[in-house]
């Protein structure tokens, strides 16, 4: 989408990187979202529809009209929807900061990990506040990648992430944005806006976290700007492998893991 520049790529292992997390999250972040049969529901940046899924799942009696910038992503997300027997959604290509729609055309709206790409998300909250109608709910999912902590801990492994960070601000995104999600909203002129903490926390009691999370989304994300981080001189070689070989290290036996999600509802 227009002003989106997406950090972590459209390869083959970044769309599998996206579906383990949306696998792995899909209680944590979607078990309060269910919309209304007959309801008019706009997905904005869709992607490959990891996150798409679920929402048809969970709002079968709904229509769902799931845009991306990317057509390669669009076809990914159509033949995940296909597969999983879905058939109350339709995919578009479409500008977020445009949107081929008519004022107040949908019920509800849903976006996530979507502002974290966006150099201007307020103005893109006020692009979407369009297309909704009055009464109607926006709903949107952001990480933080501030938010993190495992054990052990290392400024190897620290300075990996920041890695990640540094580039994603270069790239006009914002990796810490979740923090930011109630003032971007209420700055876009939502009403009666809420926000919620959605906590990962992983030890080894927890093995689907941490294969699922800790291993597969997290690091694999962090692992992703390795050509990145080395031909910008954020870091060098060594410290960055021992970085990806300490975050490694906090998923066996004795290490642990926490990172936190904010999820946002308001009202037009």
């Amino acid at each position: 989408m227009s002003g989106v520049q997406y950090v972590h790529g459209y390869s083959a292992r970044e769309a599998d990187r996206l579906a383990d997390q949306a696998n792995t999250l899909s209680e944590l972040l979607h078990h309060d979202t269910a919309y209304p049969p007959g309801s008019l529901v706009l997905e904005c940046g869709c992607g490959t529809g990891a996150q798409t899924v679920f929402l048809a799942a969970r709002s079968p009696a709904a229509r769902i009209v799931s845009v991306d910038i990317s057509t390669d992503s669009l076809d990914q997300a159509r033949a995940r929807i296909e597969a999983a027997g879905h058939r109350n959604v339709e995919f578009q290509v479409a500008n977020l900061f445009d949107l081929p729609f008519g004022d107040e055309h949908f019920d509800h709206i849903f976006l996530c990990f979507v502002l974290e790409h966006l150099a201007e998300p307020a103005a893109a909250l006020r692009a979407i506040q369009r297309v909704l109608r009055r009464g109607g709910t926006i709903t949107a999912i952001e990480g933080d990648h501030g938010s993190w902590y495992c054990h052990p801990h290392t400024p190897e492994a620290a300075r990996a992430v920041q890695c990640l960070v540094d580039i994603q601000a270069r790239m006009g995104g914002d990796a810490l944005v979740g923090r930011c999600l109630y003032p971007l909203l209420a700055e876009a002129g939502f009403r009666d806006v809420r926000v919620s903490p959605r906590m990962v926390y992983v030890d080894n009691s927890r093995p689907d976290l941490v294969e699922g999370f800790s291993k597969n989304t997290f690091t694999a994300m962090v692992e992703g700007v390795r050509d990145q981080a080395l031909s910008l001189g954020l870091i060098d070689q060594r410290t960055w492998e021992k970085g990806i070989a300490d975050l490694y290290r906090a998923t066996e036996a004795d290490g642990t893991f926490c990172y936190t999600f904010f999820k946002g509802v308001a009202a037009r």
